[in-house]
């Protein structure tokens, strides 16, 4: 759930096993103006429903949680809140790691080390569409990136099978598993028009459903 330049407060669940982190989080965030927790819980069954319920604009996650089913939590409650913003917290500066969380779909981390201060900073700064990496990996990031600029460029796949922007956008809602109700709501388009789109899209990708097209996305790294 994106956050509108016009709201005056970015909504934050916090999600943490150690309870004085939740709790020491929740005081020093909530001195805020801007910043309002809408929940904090530890891991359990029902985590990812809870969150999204609560519609929060920032899912701040504690990496002791990443080390039993950390992926599946992004994946599941990104897929139910497209626009969530994910801020991992309290990380050490492993490499492996970084990069496993990076794919899954966080867009920052702060290091256990971070004060208050950079806390509510990255918390911001994820919300309005910004990215927090510390500068202990950057290096790794950029490496990564240019590991992989043989077999996955991005930008020149793009090119290569014809996607707009528009239906480049239209990509990644689909492979996020969102309905053409889902996805018109989300643009302000028609039903229509989506179908229109999708239609042009499974065409250029050579797909012959949804889940055709989805998978070839993922493949081809059309999407993240």
């Amino acid at each position: 759930m994106a956050v509108d330049s016009s709201s005056q407060r970015i909504d934050v669940f916090l999600f943490a096993e150690n309870r004085l982190l939740r709790e020491t989080l929740a005081k020093v965030l909530g001195k805020k103006i801007d910043l309002r927790i809408v929940g904090a819980s530890a891991f359990d069954a029902n985590i990812c429903g809870r969150i999204a319920d609560l519609k929060p604009h920032v899912l701040l996650f504690d990496s002791t949680v990443y080390a039993s089913s950390g992926v599946e939590i992004i994946t599941a409650t990104r897929r139910l809140l497209p626009g969530l913003k994910i801020l991992m917290i309290g990380m050490d500066a492993d490499e492996e790691m970084f990069l496993r969380c990076v794919r899954a779909g966080v867009a920052g981390f702060v290091l256990k080390e971070a004060s208050a201060v950079e806390i509510a900073t990255a918390v911001r700064d994820v919300a309005y569409d910004g990215a927090v990496c510390p500068p202990t990996l950057c290096l790794s990031l950029f490496n990564y990136v240019a590991r992989h600029a043989v077999s996955m460029p991005a930008y020149y796949q793009k090119l290569n099978h014809g996607l707009t922007r528009r239906e480049h956008q239209l990509a990644h809602l689909l492979t996020a598993g969102l309905s053409n109700k889902e996805i018109a709501a989300q643009l302000n388009l028609s039903e229509q028009t989506i179908k229109n789109h999708i239609h042009r899209i499974l065409r250029k990708l050579g797909a012959h459903d949804r889940l055709g097209a989805a998978e070839v996305c993922r493949q081809r790294g059309l999407v993240v």
